[in-house]
C-alpha cells in the first residue's frame, strides 16, 4: 500500500469513529443539561482522560515545544514542572467543594456556578462575558490545526482552516458534552502513545548526557534562568507564575466544569489520578523542543518546531511517511480534544448565562417560561456556529506569535476567575459581592494593564503579579470582615 492511499486510509478511519461516536453522544443529548455536562453517567476514568486531552491541547503538542526550543531549559521548567504543580495543586484543593456546590445547585457553567455561590446575576452576567475571552484560545487551537493538515495534505493553509472548523463544528453540533467525552477519550489514546514513541525516539539528543548536551548550544540554554531570554528570567517568571497561572487555568469553563460531569465524591480519587497520568505523559512532548535545537533543526516561526521536526525525522524512512501520517493525525486530535471542549463549554454558557435570564424576565406567562427551556438546546448549537465564525475570522489573518495572543485573552480570564471561585470554595460564608467584583478587575485589568501598556512582555508574570495583587486585596477585606462580623469569623473550609 502507498503512503498516499494509506494516508487517506487512516485519515477516513479517523473521521469515521469520530462521527460514530459522536452519533453514540447525539442519542443521549437530550436537553441542554445534557449538552453542557451530560447526565453523570460517565466513568471517571473517560472524564479523567478528557480532562488530561482538554488541558494538553494544540499549546502542550505544538505551540509549547517552540519556546522550549527557543529559551531552553527554563522554557521547559515553567511549562513541564510549574505548571505542571500549579494543575494537580488546583484538583486537590478545589476538586472535591467546587463539585459539593455545584452539585447542589444544579450548576452547568461557571457563570452560573458563580450565581448559585455569591447570588448575584450581574456578577454571573459579567463573568459571562469575561468568559467570551476563551475565543482566543480557539483561534491559537485553529491556527495550530490548519498548519498540521496543510503539511498532511500539502494544501493551502487557509483551505486546511475550513476544513478543520467545519470537521470540528459538525460532530460538536451532534453531540455537545458527549461528543466531547467521547472522542477526547479516543483522541486521548492516541495522544499518549504518540508521546511516549516522540519521547523515547529523541532520547538519543542526550547521548553526552542531559545538560551537557543543552550547554553544546549555550550556557544559558542550559540554565534555570535565561539571561537572554525576555519571559523566562527569574524565579518568578520561571515558577512562581506559571504555578499561579496553571493552577487559575484550572478554572477555564471547558476544565473546571468536567468535575460536574461525576456522579459521586468517591468518584473524585479516579478521575484525579488519572488526569495527573494521562497529563505527565502528554507534557513528554515539550521534550521535542530540546531534540529540534539539539538536532539543529532551522525554523522560520517557533510555533512551527514540532511540525518541521516530525517531517525531517520521519519523511526520509521506508516507513517513516506511514508512521507520520498517524504522527500528524494525533497532533490534530491534540487541538481538536480541547477545541471542542471550548465550543461546548462556551456556547452552553452564553445560552444560560447571557441569553436565558434575559429572556426569562421578558416571559409573560408560564407556557413562554416552558418554551424556552425547550429551545435551549437548539440555541446553543446556533451560538456554536457564531463562536465559529468568530473565531475564524481572527484565525484567517492570525496574530505572528498566535501562544503569546492566546495568553493575553486566556491568562485574563484565569486572573479574574482566581479569587471568586477560590475563596467560594474554601470559605463556608461567601464574601460580598463588591468584594469578589473588585477582585475579579484587579486580576483582569491589572494583567491587561501590565502585558499591554507597562512592558511585561511575559503573560504569565503580568497575570502572575494580578493575581497576587487581588489575593492580598481579597485576604485583607476577609480578615477585616473576620474582625467586625461574627458570621465571618465562624468561617471554615467548604471543602
Amino acid at each position: 500500500m502507498s503512503p498516499e492511499i494509506f494516508k487517506y486510509l487512516i485519515c477516513s478511519l479517523f473521521v469515521f469513529a469520530t462521527f460514530y461516536l459522536s452519533y453514540v453522544g447525539m442519542k443521549k443529548t437530550k436537553s441542554l443539561k445534557g449538552f453542557s455536562i451530560g447526565n453523570k453517567d460517565m466513568s471517571p476514568i473517560m472524564i479523567g482522560i478528557t480532562m488530561a486531552a482538554s488541558i494538553s491541547s494544540t499549546a502542550t503538542f505544538v505551540i509549547n515545544p517552540g519556546f522550549v526550543y527557543v529559551h531552553g531549559l527554563s522554557a521547559y521548567l515553567h511549562y513541564g514542572v510549574a505548571a505542571s504543580l500549579g494543575i494537580v495543586s488546583a484538583f486537590l484543593l478545589l476538586t472535591r467543594g467546587f463539585r459539593k456546590l455545584g452539585e447542589s445547585q444544579g450548576s452547568m457553567t461557571i457563570p452560573d456556578w458563580i450565581f448559585h455561590r455569591y447570588k448575584h446575576r450581574g456578577l454571573a452576567f459579567f463573568f459571562a462575558l469575561i468568559n467570551l475571552l476563551s475565543i482566543t484560545f480557539v483561534v491559537l487551537i485553529l491556527v495550530g490545526c490548519s498548519m498540521l493538515m496543510s503539511s498532511l495534505f500539502g494544501m493551502d493553509q487557509k483551505m486546511a482552516l475550513i476544513v478543520t472548523l467545519l470537521f470540528v463544528f459538525s460532530y460538536v453540533l451532534m453531540g455537545g458534552t458527549y461528543a466531547h467525552a467521547y472522542t477526547n477519550s479516543f483522541q486521548g489514546v492516541m495522544m499518549v502513545m504518540i508521546s511516549l514513541f516522540l519521547f523515547v525516539q529523541g532520547l538519543d539528543a542526550f547521548d553526552g548526557g542531559f545538560f551537557s548536551s543543552l550547554q553544546t548550544v549555550s550556557a544559558n540554554y542550559a540554565s534555570v534562568y535565561n539571561p537572554e531570554s525576555a519571559l523566562y528570567y527569574n524565579f518568578f517568571s520561571v515558577f512562581l507564575s506559571a504555578f499561579l497561572i496553571t493552577f487559575a487555568l484550572m478554572f477555564q469553563p471547558h476544565i473546571l466544569t468536567k468535575i460536574l460531569y461525576l456522579k459521586e465524591d468517591k468518584d473524585v480519587n479516579k478521575f484525579i489520578a488519572t488526569t495527573f497520568i494521562v497529563g505527565m505523559i502528554f507534557s513528554l512532548m515539550l521534550f521535542v523542543g530540546f531534540y529540534a535545537r539539539l538536532g539543529g533543526l532551522e525554523v522560520a516561526s517557533q510555533d512551527a518546531v514540532v511540525t518541521t521536526y516530525i517531517f525531517q525525522e520521519f519523511n526520509t524512512t521506508a516507513w517513516g511517511p506511514y508512521f507520520l501520517v498517524f504522527v500528524t493525525l494525533t497532533l490534530l486530535a491534540a487541538g481538536m480534544s480541547t477545541l471542542d471542549g471550548i465550543l461546548v463549554s462556551l456556547s452552553a454558557m452564553v445560552v444560560n448565562d447571557l441569553y436565558m435570564p434575559i429572556a426569562r424576565l421578558k416571559a409573560q406567562n408560564e407556557a413562554e417560561l416552558e418554551a424556552l427551556t425547550g429551545k435551549g438546546l437548539a440555541l446553543s448549537r446556533w451560538v456554536l456556529i457564531g463562536v465559529g465564525l468568530i473565531a475564524f475570522a481572527v484565525a484567517w489573518n492570525p496574530p505572528a506569535f498566535v501562544g503569546l495572543f492566546a495568553q493575553k485573552g486566556v491568562y485574563g480570564l484565569a486572573a479574574a476567575s482566581l479569587v471568586p471561585i477560590l475563596f467560594g470554595v474554601l470559605l463556608e460564608k461567601a464574601l460580598p459581592v463588591w468584594t469578589i467584583f473588585t477582585a475579579a478587575i484587579i486580576g483582569l485589568f491589572g494583567h491587561l494593564g501590565l502585558h499591554l501598556f507597562m512592558g511585561v512582555a511575559n503573560p504569565s508574570v503580568s497575570s502572575g503579579i494580578s493575581m497576587i495583587v487581588s489575593l492580598i486585596f481579597t485576604t485583607l477585606v476577609w480578615l477585616f470582615l473576620r474582625a467586625k462580623n461574627p458570621a465571618y469569623k465562624a468561617t471554615k473550609l467548604a471543602v
